[in-house]
């Protein structure tokens, strides 16, 4: 197994925590570890109790080292969309050369510069995408290295969020004995590889519908448009389903996903089941498409709000359709529903890779693609090793800063995008 193609992901969600172990072979991805626990301690995406978290992380990250037999050293972390801005920045610099051939240096410094504007103090930078180098008056160029020219300029969106919820996220990280890796924005790292390239181009809605909340994302002319959070997800049916059915969470859930429909017109109305009450000996009897009413209505919603968001983003044509995936949409019936409420194409996106066939792993299979995809592009060379035998465990870093520092030093500074957050938050 070698080091340098290991990717390890951790994606924090309001529903659960996901830990995926990745090999990358050759362009191919083969996940060879998989840790998924209930989470606790974060709702809507928000960490509310770092302790709760903590143990969240740990757990699911014991679930995935069991699978490998070895230690998990260092993990890509998924940021949520809560609270993200995308700003338009430009970068210009003076070719360095004596012969004027662009180099990794060059492409460096004007993914700086780009960077050198004001940034309020209580937001963080976390990615920056460019949309097109310039060589001279020579545009849309992807990969400007190697070309001639005077000066190279870039097109780029700076990808900023709240200081606040980094840092929890960051602390949260830090505790459970981790060293991050990189740091990506997960509408933006799941979005590039669920989407087709032509989806991506035309304008396509991205829509992740997790257990707090659903990340809707904008992508056109092959990049992340718009991003905003919606704050109703798949939490909300199983606390409908426990309120009307006045049955417990955890049933609730479990009858959500044995026997849960979106589609009312299509749920069996013949077959019933019974369903504990709290508080009681006795069990009520349902029948599937009264289940479905239930979980229609609240599905229904969320779209009409989605569409409500989408139109106050100043989105009205989407000639790519709409992309759902999360979860809640392995549901039967959802995408019958969602293609009649939202009145569009629709399809619904399942990764396709042996263990994780579930829209579930969707955003932390995409930051492993997305962390080789960058790799490839700057030419990034692991150094450190992602997982170490367990006879040479040691105890993990417990400074960020220092952490943070020590990656400094090993990478090229444009391949970590957080560096000013990590200096400023842990000073």
């Amino acid at each position: 197994m070698s080091q340098s193609e290991l990717y390890i992901s951790l994606d924090i969600g309001s529903s659960s925590v996901k830990v995926l172990i990745g090999e990358v072979d050759g362009g191919s991805l083969h996940v060879i570890g998989v840790g998924n626990v209930q989470s606790a301690g974060i709702r809507k995406g928000t960490i509310i109790d770092i302790d709760a978290t903590v143990r969240s992380i740990r757990k699911a990250v014991d679930q995935a080292e069991r699978m490998i037999g070895m230690q998990i050293q260092e993990v890509i972390l998924g940021i949520p969309a809560n609270g993200i801005r995308l700003q338009d920045v430009k970068g210009v610099v003076a070719v360095n050369s004596e012969n004027r051939e662009i180099t990794d240096d060059d492409l460096d410094r004007v993914m700086k510069s780009a960077q050198v504007m004001s940034v309020p103090p209580e937001r963080e930078i976390v990615n920056i995408i460019p949309k097109q180098f310039i060589v001279d008056d020579y545009n849309e160029i992807t990969d400007p290295r190697g070309m001639i020219g005077v000066r190279l300029e870039m097109d780029g969106t700076l990808v900023t969020t709240s200081k606040t919820l980094v840092h929890n996220i960051l602390r949260c990280v830090e505790r459970a004995g981790l060293v991050i890796r990189e740091i990506y924005l997960q509408p933006l790292a799941a979005g590039t590889f669920a989407l087709t390239e032509d989806e991506r181009n035309h304008g396509t809605a991205f829509i992740d519908i997790g257990g707090g909340s659903t990340t809707i994302a904008i992508f056109g002319e092959n990049r992340l448009m718009a991003t905003t959070v919606v704050p109703v997800g798949g939490d909300h049916i199983t606390k409908d389903l426990s309120i009307i059915l006045k049955t417990p969470t955890e049933q609730a859930r479990k009858i959500k996903h044995q026997f849960g429909h979106a589609f009312s017109d299509d749920a069996s109305d013949d077959e019933l089941f019974e369903v504990p009450v709290i508080g009681a000996d006795s069990k009520d009897q349902y029948s599937q498409r009264y289940i479905s009413e239930i979980i229609g209505v609240r599905l229904e919603e969320l779209f009409d709000l989605v569409m409500e968001e989408m139109y106050r983003m100043g989105v009205h044509d989407l000639p790519g359709g709409i992309v759902l995936t999360g979860g809640i949409t392995k549901l039967d019936g959802l995408l019958q529903l969602a293609r009649h409420v939202l009145k569009t194409r629709v399809r619904i996106h399942i990764p396709e890779y042996i263990g994780v066939r579930e829209p579930m792993y969707t955003t932390a299979v995409g930051l492993i693609r997305y962390a080789h995809m960058q790799d490839a592009y700057f030419g990034h060379v692991q150094k450190t090793p992602a997982v170490m035998a367990n006879e040479e465990q040691t105890q993990a870093p417990v400074n960020m800063k220092k952490t943070m520092d020590r990656n400094k030093e090993k990478r090229p500074g444009i391949l970590h995008k957080a560096k000013k957050a990590f200096d400023n938050l842990f000073e």
